[in-house]
């Protein structure tokens, strides 16, 4: 789960790291009333998405004015933003975020991520903040520094020493960069954070670390023991067919292909993927249907991979263990006769009780392309796709 960033910095600034004077506001008005708040002469005027680019596509202004304020925020809310990270469809501005915008002197990139593959935090850190890490990474990949955390024992505050001295800080700035990075360490930690990002981390006149930029993301399987952080979430933001299937308790991730899946298993889903690819097609989707695919919850999945209007035809790939070929098989017909697709549909149905299943398909009348293997129906759903076209 991804938060703005405002409530990044509003979780940040809890466990202790140093952020910018602001305040959220909905409206034009509400934008002047935060900015004759704060006081100042220079305000950022920022959109709230979920998603990164947002300076490159003029989703941050800078401000002098209560007059620019009011007329960033006229021309920020209620557009569709489009960063590199967004797609062409953009993100609704529903928000902004007004801050005061003071002087600094240098910037700073810190980052704390999950390596799933190790188990470990690994932050990143570089002298070059202000910038995406994948064009530090091409053009000066020296520049990015790594440190693994041990798990066993946590950042430890002399690996937060270390790391700020190779970023060319000063003894008393190295002191409020070890502070800020410790804080940001427990923030990610004591949350269930997969990411902390502050770019930029910036130094000031006075020697304070300020995160002037922050993004956080969250494991979904842990926010039931993060009810302030699950209470962040923007539903607004997500994906709408990810938003019902979350309503149908399935797993779909939205995709660029045409060939719609539904499969039951995460593992068997992926395998489908691939072999769509290897048969010379592009899945539209991943959607797992779990193991108790109901009639109902067949039926939410045929609606689901239908609302994609780039969907040319759909691949059913049932593995029954668990569940059972002829539940599965009930289902296919009433959503169908539910949905009545109008795309070729293939249906490949195999394990616990797959006769029974086949049997159920066979007598009901639908219009449909039986598959015997999982590359059978990769391949046939690949040339029904095409012929769609």
């Amino acid at each position: 789960m991804d938060v703005h960033e405002y409530q990044a910095k509003e979780l940040l600034a809890k466990f202790g790291v140093a952020v910018p004077r602001g305040a959220v506001a909905h409206t034009p008005e509400q934008a002047v009333y935060v900015a004759t708040e704060l006081g100042g002469s220079h305000w950022a005027v920022k959109a709230q998405i979920h998603a990164g680019g947002r300076g490159k596509a003029g989703g941050v202004k800078l401000c002098r004015t209560y007059h620019d304020v009011r007329k960033i925020a006229e021309d920020l809310l209620g557009k569709r933003l489009v960063t590199a990270q967004t797609g062409p469809e953009g993100k609704l501005v529903q928000r902004v975020y007004v801050e005061v915008a003071d002087k600094f002197l240098r910037e700073f990139y810190l980052s704390f991520v999950l390596d799933r593959k190790t188990e470990r935090i690994n932050i990143f850190a570089s002298k070059h903040g202000g910038m995406e890490i994948e064009e530090i990474a091409k053009s000066d990949p020296d520049a990015i520094l790594n440190l693994v955390v041990e798990p066993a024992f946590g950042l430890q505050p002399f690996q937060a020493r270390e790391l700020a001295f190779k970023l060319g800080l000063n003894l008393k700035q190295v002191s409020r960069a070890v502070t800020c990075i410790m804080s940001a360490y427990r923030a990610f930690r004591d949350l269930d954070a997969n990411m902390v990002e502050i770019n930029p981390l910036v130094l000031s006149a006075d020697d304070h670390m300020t995160a002037l930029d922050a993004k956080m993301s969250f494991d979904d399987n842990a926010l039931f023991r993060q009810p302030a952080v699950a209470n962040m979430h923007d539903a607004s933001q997500d994906d709408p067919r990810e938003a019902q299937a979350q309503q149908h308790n399935l797993n779909y991730v939205g995709l660029d292909g045409d060939i719609g899946c539904i499969v039951n298993g995460a593992g068997l889903a992926m395998a489908t993927m691939d072999m769509i690819k290897f048969a010379g097609g592009e899945p539209a989707n991943f959607l797992d249907v779990g193991g108790g695919a109901s009639p109902d919850r067949v039926a939410a999945a045929f609606r689901l991979v239908l609302a994609d209007k780039n969907v040319k035809a759909i691949l059913v790939n049932i593995f029954a263990g668990i569940n059972r070929c002829d539940w599965v098989a009930q289902g296919i017909v009433q959503a169908y006769n539910e949905v009545k697709p109008h795309v070729p549909l293939i249906v490949r149905l195999a394990g616990t009780n797959v006769e029974a299943g086949n049997k159920i398909i066979a007598e009901s009348g639908i219009s449909l392309i039986t598959a015997s293997s999982l590359a059978d129906a990769a391949k046939k759903a690949v040339d029904a796709s095409k012929s769609q076209q």
